[in-house]
């Protein structure tokens, strides 16, 4: 049996094409293939299925289009029987295939021979191994399915990959000299993303470098064109540097994977060539060390706390190059993490002379799967300066060459929106004096572990989330100008000073208003919320904002929402509640995520361990390693030592999420045993 996804969807056997059904059906199938040998949770199914809003029966509707999908690749399986192909395991779906039986695999499986043999140095086998990828590759991924679905991100990411191959197999090709062998598969690419600027550069020197020159320039002129009457702009480093090695003829490796980050270098800082080495263009160092940190945030109230010790922690990194500092600034979803940490980079950017850099790292992105350590790195090398040609190796090298570029340097580095440890560790400079602020939404004890300093964000308390929403609601546009610098912070009270960037008092006494009271208790005290329905309120006709009807009408809404989050549907430019908080859940395994869902069915303010095994029918031990996951997770707090609480507007998640993905006699029976715990699930 066969299962293909990289182009129409089709599943054969015996050499003959199945009917996979209704397009739904045939939607769960691809998402199985494309997931093959993973499981995949019934929540995930959904999402996917349904990408709008999922009706009540989706579950019921998974489950049959399963069946249906057993019985088709199983023929004689009797009812109700799971079978080998499609396994109902850890609550999710499992598509059970070999390597050699589904096209997606066949193709990850050659290209990591690919990068193997890339980073040793075989480019000819290397292409090879990518050309042979690449040929898995008959068109639009998942053709067939509904259009709707074929645009969830889970699809998308399987065409990037195959974007992501057709580069290596350029660059490699032009390596060893067999660029025609590339050029059906880079046009390929580029009818998948006419406007990929790095796959136009990759075609010019394919097409320059196997004697079509003049065809290479045509192709430059065209994307020029396309790039003018699309987007208004003009080809970016990557193609006009093609362009150019075109016209000189010179026939060597083009490609950037760069960030929008810049730092000062030398030529004579890069580590020295092995003789023979590939070169490339000569580095022009800037006259000015490049900052490329975001804009401050217009409203910054409170977080005194959080700034002394941030002050304390960037004091040890002194001019006369203190060892490096790193400091993890981690808590839930919408509190601030990021607008803590760019707010104090911008405040102490000039105690960092060398460059201030900003990456983002996607842990934590509702379309693009996390950036890859290597990634992350020739980025930074590419923004330093570094040759393409330099950037051929594996991680570890990598690493290495970054590290020796700093050297001597005191820089400042923002990793923003971490998903892991792994992802973090091989980007942290190991220069005395260099301070990097890393942000997010797990607790990263192994970075911890290995000397990062911990800040865990809190909720800002009532006044400063009261002092927040009027902030905002008052808030007239951003900054004119570059953020004073933050000066040493000394404790000016006993609860020391509050920074704030942006208006603070409102032109009437808007703290003052009932309604705002309110507004800030359904909120949560949360600061996403909080922006978000001040983002509202400037939407509202009735401005001035400070109008007792305008709040009246928020408050009111807050309190009858029938659905917990709908209030936060946030306006355009605005982050959507829902969605920042959902991207959490997404990637929480099935258990943690069950268990989460689950969490809204108890009536009480906290719980324990005990109360959460009763509710998901598990161990006591394994309710309470759970319950530590997800407090890591910051989805779950752990306000005194064993008992547990969870922010109203996360329970609101939960209980929409529940609704969706757990069936009516799935709830009653986990209030049933909430009622009356099993003493089986107690640990022995």
């Amino acid at each position: 049996m066969s299962f293909d996804v990289l182009g129409p969807l089709r599943v054969r056997r015996g050499g003959e094409d199945l009917d996979l059904g209704f397009p739904q059906q045939r939607a769960l199938l691809a998402l199985l293939v494309v997931r093959a040998g993973r499981v995949v949770p019934s929540g995930d199914v959904v999402d996917v299925l349904w990408p709008e809003r999922a009706p009540a029966s989706a579950m019921n509707v998974v489950r049959r289009y399963a069946g249906s999908l057993r019985r088709l690749l199983e023929p004689g399986l009797p009812p109700r029987a799971p079978g080998q192909r499609l396994p109902r395991r850890d609550g999710g779906y499992l598509l059970d295939a070999d390597e050699d039986e589904v096209d997606l695999l066949r193709f990850r499986a050659l290209t990591k021979r690919g990068k193997r043999a890339a980073a040793t140095g075989r480019s000819e086998a290397a292409t090879r191994c990518f050309v042979d990828a690449l040929g898995e590759w008959r068109g639009p991924v998942a053709r067939g399915i509904p259009a709707a679905v074929r645009e969830h991100a889970v699809f998308g990411e399987v065409e990037r990959e195959l974007l992501r191959t057709t580069r290596m197999a350029a660059d490699a090709a032009l390596l060893c000299g067999r660029s025609e062998q590339v050029l059906p598969r880079l046009r390929q690419a580029l009818e998948l993303d006419p406007l990929d600027e790095s796959l136009h550069a990759a075609l010019v020197m394919a097409l320059a470098a196997t004697g079509l020159q003049a065809e290479a320039l045509a192709a430059y002129e065209r994307v020029r064109r396309l790039l003018a009457a699309e987007l208004g702009v003009t080809p970016g480093t990557d193609l006009t540097t093609a362009h150019t090695r075109v016209l000189r003829q010179e026939w060597t490796p083009l490609r950037s994977t760069s960030q929008p980050v810049s730092l000062p270098i030398r030529s004579a800082d890069l580590p020295e060539e092995p003789p023979g080495a590939a070169t490339g263009p000569a580095v022009a160092p800037p006259a000015v060390p490049l900052t490329r940190l975001p804009p401050c945030v217009p409203v910054f109230v409170g977080r005194g706390g959080e700034l002394r010790r941030l002050a304390e922690i960037t004091d040890t990194v002194g001019p006369s190059g203190g060892a490096p500092a790193t400091v993890l600034i981690s808590g839930m979803p919408g509190i601030g993490k990021t607008a803590l940490a760019v707010h104090w980079a911008h405040g102490v950017a000039e105690r960092f002379p060398d460059g201030q850099l900003h990456v983002g790292l996607k842990g934590f992105d509702p379309v693009e799967a996390p950036l890859e350590p290597d990634a992350a790195l020739r980025a930074l090398l590419t923004a330093l300066g570094v040759p393409p040609a330099r950037l051929q190796g594996g991680t570890d090298s990598l690493t290495g060459l970054y590290r020796s570029l700093l050297v001597g340097r005191r820089l400042l580095l923002v990793l923003d929106d971490a998903a892991d440890t792994e992802q973090v560790r091989p980007l942290l400079p190991a220069s005395p004096g260099s301070l990097t602020l890393v942000t997010s939404r797990n607790g990263l004890s192994g970075l911890v572990a290995a000397g990062a300093h911990p800040l865990r964000l809190d909720l800002p308390s009532t006044a400063d989330a009261r002092t927040t929403l009027t902030a905002h609601l008052t808030h007239a546009g951003p900054p004119t100008g570059p953020p004073e610098p933050l000066k040493r912070v000394e404790p000016t009270g006993p609860n020391g000073p509050t920074e704030s960037t942006g208006p603070t008092e409102p032109t009437e006494p808007i703290h003052q208003i009932e309604p705002i009271e309110e507004i800030v208790s359904r909120c949560g005290r949360l600061p996403l919320a909080l922006a978000i329905i001040a983002a509202r309120a400037a939407h509202h006709p009735s401005r001035p904002l400070a109008a007792l009807a305008a709040l009246d009408a928020l408050a009111a809404e807050l309190r009858h929402s029938r659905r917990g989050l709908d209030a936060f549907a946030a306006p355009g430019g605005t982050p959507d509640l829902r969605a920042v908080l959902t991207r959490s859940y997404r990637r929480l395994p099935p258990e943690h995520a069950r268990l989460f869902r689950l969490l809204s069915l108890h009536p009480g303010p906290d719980l324990d361990a005990e109360t959460a095994a009763a509710l998901a029918q598990l161990p006591v031990r394994r309710a309470r390693q759970v319950l530590d996951g997800l407090a890591d997770a910051h989805l779950v707090m752990e306000h005194t030592p064993g008992r547990y609480v969870q922010h109203e507007l996360l329970r609101a998640l939960a209980a929409e999420l529940t609704g969706t993905h757990d069936s009516p006699e799935d709830r009653r029976t986990a209030r049933r045993r909430l009622a009356d715990p099993d003493p089986g699930t107690a640990d022995a």
